[in-house]
């Protein structure tokens, strides 16, 4: 099943690359409000479009299709219970891009930008942490 597999690592690209562009998003929003309007407006839209129409459904597709791998060929392994706990923190991190999409169409800028940076850091953490574990695949006894 080589095209699941490749199912699978494309979802999760566009999905991370959504969050971290999303996490950008959020400081620009939070920048606009107080010198452009219409600028804050527009990136309001973005944010939620971007995020109900990009990020969700490829985050869909990338935890379907690695349960669906999983499922079909995967032994229980520990390296991969920890990578499973890793991309349980980037949902938690795809509901936090949620709340602050929410807050953001309610004008509620107050950190706004600071908490993008924080969904950022916390997302490439994670992100590095869940890489070196498919990429290492570390045998233990």
């Amino acid at each position: 099943m080589p095209w699941l597999k490749l199912l699978h690592v494309t979802a999760v690209i566009v999905w991370c690359g959504a969050l971290l562009y999303l996490s950008a998003l959020f400081v620009t929003v939070a920048g606009a409000r107080s010198s452009d309007t219409a600028g804050a407006s527009s990136g309001r839209w973005l944010l939620r479009a971007f995020y109900t129409g990009v990020a969700t459904p490829a985050a869909l597709v990338a935890i379907s299709s690695g349960t669906w791998l999983f499922a079909t060929q995967g032994p229980l392994a520990p390296w991969l219970m920890i990578k499973l706990a890793l991309v349980s923190l980037l949902v938690l991190g795809h509901g936090a891009c949620g709340m602050l999409v929410l807050r953001s169409e309610r004008h509620q800028y107050d950190g706004l930008g600071i908490a993008g940076r924080v969904v950022t850091a916390t997302t490439l953490l994670w992100l590095v942490g869940i890489a070196a574990l498919v990429l290492g695949k570390p045998v233990w006894p």
